[in-house]
């Protein structure tokens, strides 16, 4: 593996969300591979919805690409009606599981203790967690951010040891960035992930800190992802709409080093 900042190889993860239908999904992957051609010093990672993650493993197969998925469930199997577990998921050739995206916590409800189980569960079948923390606006109005991250980040990680800390990424996604157009300054961003980064000190300690990746979601795009990635802090980016169109992701895959 290629060198990378501070020994942390740089992660860009696309979050199709509820957008792309299976082949759409698996025709996307092979232009991307195409885009991304000689690629080798980062890593990326596609999450389509559960239905194309099928063909989108197949698609993926030999080229620079990986599969995540878009949530998980704690449980490996029972009467849970509409969940998704981290053993089917691995059968699918996935790699690696959003976990506790903001729209999963404020639209059902997700809690810390959710977060948590299903940051074991996927560590527990070889799954790459990417336990996802942020303030919305009004939490951030009311100079809260600091007390919810200080809340998010030891509940998510209060099931990882210390040893399994580099198979972890955490991404600090403002609520009010995501979709909105606004985005946090790279300033901004970098001293909230620098505080999520004192926060997996505390809580697994000051190696763990250093290995585990922090990346940055909210409005990234081509315009700014190389702004974001000068940031000492900042090991990679969670697209959003950017992550839909081949030329717009490959871009902000591109990224320019500092």
């Amino acid at each position: 593996m290629a060198e990378a900042k501070r020994g942390r190889t740089p992660l860009v993860v696309g979050n199709w969300k509820m957008f792309k239908t299976s082949g759409e999904g698996a025709a996307f992957i092979r232009d991307l591979a195409e885009a991304l051609s000689g690629v080798k010093d980062r890593e990326v990672m596609v999450a389509p919805p559960f239905t194309g993650l099928y063909e989108a493993a197949r698609a993926a197969e030999g080229t620079c690409i990986a599969v995540a998925a878009q949530d998980v469930f704690w449980e490996w199997e029972g009467a849970y009606t509409g969940e998704v577990s981290a053993t089917m998921l691995a059968d699918l050739g996935v790699k690696a599981a959003i976990i506790g995206h903001s729209e999963r916590r404020q639209y059902f409800g997700e809690t810390d203790e959710w977060v948590a189980k299903k940051v074991w569960a996927a560590l527990d079948r070889g799954l790459q967690p990417i336990m996802c923390v942020g303030e919305s606006e009004e939490e951030r109005e009311s100079g809260a951010t600091v007390d919810v991250l200080a809340r998010q980040v030891p509940a998510g990680l209060s099931s990882v040891r210390k040893e399994d800390a580099d198979r972890v990424a955490l991404a600090y996604e403002p609520v009010w960035a995501i979709g909105t157009g606004k985005t946090a300054s790279p300033g901004i961003a970098q001293e909230a992930i620098s505080f999520v980064r004192q926060e997996v000190a505390d809580t697994l300690g000051t190696e763990a800190a250093r290995m585990v990746r922090i990346l940055y979601g909210g409005s990234v795009g081509p315009d700014n992802i190389d702004e974001l990635m000068a940031q000492p802090d900042i090991d990679g980016v969670l697209v959003g709409g950017a992550s839909l169109q081949v030329g717009s992701f490959a871009r902000v895959v591109r990224f320019e080093k500092p």
